[in-house]
């Protein structure tokens, strides 16, 4: 049978989702617990590579096994392998042509923020410090930029390998609390560290640092030099896969 299995994991240990021959991956981790649950040897599919140091509330991962344990109790009894940093939310059976990847509809990514002079220790593993001086009139007027098709070439780090870069940003929202912020992104897929300059391009437009002038001609020329910073990993978190 096909399991889907829904994810949740705090990647700061971790070297990404994928298997790597040097690295402890998430990969590595759950398909090691799912061998000590059901004596097999199971390749997962997940729904997206998540890269190191980036967290997962959502991850959606797919597998076959000849295991009897009913579906919808599978993730209960393979969380007693799986260590307290990655945890199973969810299974259930699912179709044989269903796959993580391919059948995936729309991805959703959080960016944690928070708004301070100095650092906050109880904030500093999953969020990325910025000061007051972020004007979030111009933040939002950015966000808008982004939303709809485009080339992102301009949004993907070097390393990528992909037929297109050409992707649907269906919705950028800014969710602002007294310290909090949070930017929620929607697309049809994401490039290599796309999300991460994303945040880095609408926060340095909040301090004045780039214009929306820039933006609007990096998506138009592809012109890394126009954008933003990358953010550190530890503030995005897969958080939705829709189907």
């Amino acid at each position: 049978m096909k399991i889907k299995l829904t994810l949740s994991y705090d990647g700061t240990n971790y070297a990404g989702y994928q298997v790597q021959d040097n690295a402890l991956t998430v990969q590595e981790v759950l398909e090691n617990a799912l061998e000590k649950l059901t004596g097999e040897k199971i390749s997962t599919v997940a729904s997206g590579r998540t890269d190191a140091g980036v967290h997962a509330l959502g991850q959606v991962v797919s597998f076959e096994t000849n295991s009897t344990i009913p579906p919808e109790k599978f993730y209960k009894a393979l969380n007693v392998y799986l260590p307290d940093d990655v945890k199973a939310l969810s299974s259930r059976q699912v179709d044989d042509s269903f796959n993580a990847r391919k059948s995936a509809k729309t991805k959703t990514y959080t960016y944690s923020l928070y708004v301070s002079e100095t650092p906050n220790p109880l904030k500093e593993r999953y969020s990325s410090r910025i000061p007051k001086s972020v004007d979030f009139s111009l933040v939002k007027q950015g966000a808008l930029v982004l939303e709809g098709e485009h080339d992102f070439k301009c949004m993907c780090s070097t390393g990528s390998s992909v037929n297109t870069t050409i992707r649907t940003v269906y919705s950028v929202k800014i969710l602002k609390t007294k310290e909090d912020v949070k930017i929620v992104v929607k697309g049809n897929g994401f490039l290599y560290n796309m999300v991460r300059i994303m945040v880095g391009t609408l926060i340095q437009i909040g301090l004045k640092e780039k214009t929306i002038d820039d933006l609007k001609k990096a998506l138009n020329t592809g012109d890394r030099t126009l954008v933003g910073k990358t953010f550190p990993a530890k503030g995005l978190c897969l958080t939705e896969v829709e189907y």
